[in-house]
C-alpha cells in the first residue's frame, strides 16, 4: 500500500471518528461543541476544525450517521448466494435511510459541492463520509469468488453510482420519477450490472 492511500485511510478513520463522537453525544441529548467532540474522538480541537470548519456541517453528517443502516441489520437472513437479493436489501435500506434524512442530505452535497467550486477540497482530506461502500462490500463478501477481481472492483464502484443520495436527485429531480418509478430503475440497474460483471460462458 503506498504512502498516499495509508494517509487517506487515516484521515478517513480520523474523520470517521469525529463523525461517531457527534453522534454518540447527539444521541445522549443536546448539540455538543466542537471541543467536546474532539475529546470524546480524543484529537486536538485543531484536528476537528480541519475536518469541519463549520459546527452545522459536523451536526449535519452526525446526524445522518445515527441513521445510516448497519450491514449487520440489513443482511440478517438474506441469502448468502444470491447477490441481487443482498444488494436490493441494501438499495432498501439506503432508499429509507435517504428519504428520512432528505433535506440533511440535500444541505450536506451542497456544502461538499460549495468547497469543490471554490477549489477548497483538499485532495486526501474526505470531502464526506462513503456510506454506500461498506454496504455493498458486506452485501457481496460471500460472492466474491462468484467475480475476478477487477470486475468485483468495477461492479461495486458502478453499483455506488446507483444507491444512495445522488442516485436519489437525479432520478427524483431530474428525471421526476415517482418512488415507485425509481425503485424499478434501481432495481434493473442493480441486476445488470450484477449480470455484466459474471464471468461469460464460454
Amino acid at each position: 500500500m503506498t504512502q498516499s492511500n495509508l494517509r487517506h485511510q487515516q484521515k478517513q478513520r480520523t474523520r470517521q471518528a469525529l463523525l461517531q463522537a457527534a453522534a454518540e453525544l447527539i444521541r445522549q441529548g443536546g448539540r455538543p461543541t466542537l471541543e467536546e467532540v474532539a475529546a470524546q474522538a480524543m484529537v486536538s480541537r485543531a484536528t476537528a476544525y480541519r475536518y469541519f470548519p463549520k459546527i452545522e456541517g459536523l451536526y449535519l453528517e452526525a446526524s445522518i450517521d445515527v441513521d445510516t443502516p448497519q450491514a449487520d441489520q440489513i443482511l440478517a437472513g438474506a441469502p448468502a448466494g444470491n447477490a441481487v437479493a443482498r444488494l436490493e436489501r441494501v438499495d432498501d435500506a439506503l432508499h429509507a435511510m435517504t428519504r428520512a434524512n432528505e433535506v440533511a442530505l440535500r444541505m450536506m452535497l451542497a456544502q461538499s459541492l460549495e468547497l469543490s467550486a471554490r477549489g477548497e477540497a483538499d485532495a486526501v482530506l474526505p470531502a464526506r463520509q462513503n456510506r454506500r461502500s461498506p454496504l455493498i462490500d458486506a452485501a457481496l463478501d460471500p460472492l466474491g469468488e462468484r467475480f475476478s477481481p477487477a470486475a468485483l472492483k468495477t461492479l461495486k464502484h458502478a453499483l455506488a453510482l446507483v444507491m444512495g443520495p445522488e442516485a436519489m436527485i437525479v432520478l427524483k429531480d431530474v428525471l421526476r420519477l415517482d418512488d415507485a418509478e425509481a425503485r424499478k430503475v434501481r432495481r434493473w440497474a442493480i441486476r445488470a450490472l450484477v449480470q455484466a460483471a459474471q464471468p461469460k460462458a464460454k
